[in-house]
C-alpha cells in the first residue's frame, strides 16, 4: 500500500489582523467623508437646494467608492533585500 500525503495548509495566526493600518485610517477617513455627505444632505430647509440636490448625494458616493477603495488596497509589502 502506498502511504497518502498529507497536505499542511499554513494559517495565519489569529492574532493578525486581516487589514493594515494604512487600511484602517483609509477607511476612518471615508467614513468622516460619508458623514460629512449625510449632514449636507439633512436638514430642514428647502428640499431642492443645490447642495442637497448635487453636492452631498456626489460627497456621499466618493465617500462610498473611496471606503471601497481603503477595503481592497493592499498593502505595502516590506523588502528585507533591499
Amino acid at each position: 500500500m502506498s502511504k497518502k500525503e498529507v497536505k499542511k495548509v499554513s494559517k495565519a495566526p489569529f492574532n493578525e489582523l486581516p487589514l493594515s493600518k494604512e487600511n484602517y485610517l483609509l477607511m476612518l477617513a471615508g467614513l468622516v467623508i460619508i458623514i460629512i455627505g449625510f449632514v449636507l444632505i439633512s436638514g430642514s430647509t428647502d428640499i431642492y437646494n443645490f447642495t442637497k440636490m448635487k453636492i452631498a448625494p456626489n460627497v456621499l458616493l466618493f465617500g462610498f467608492l473611496f471606503e471601497i477603495y481603503a477595503i481592497m488596497k493592499k498593502p505595502k509589502v516590506k523588502n528585507p533585500e533591499a
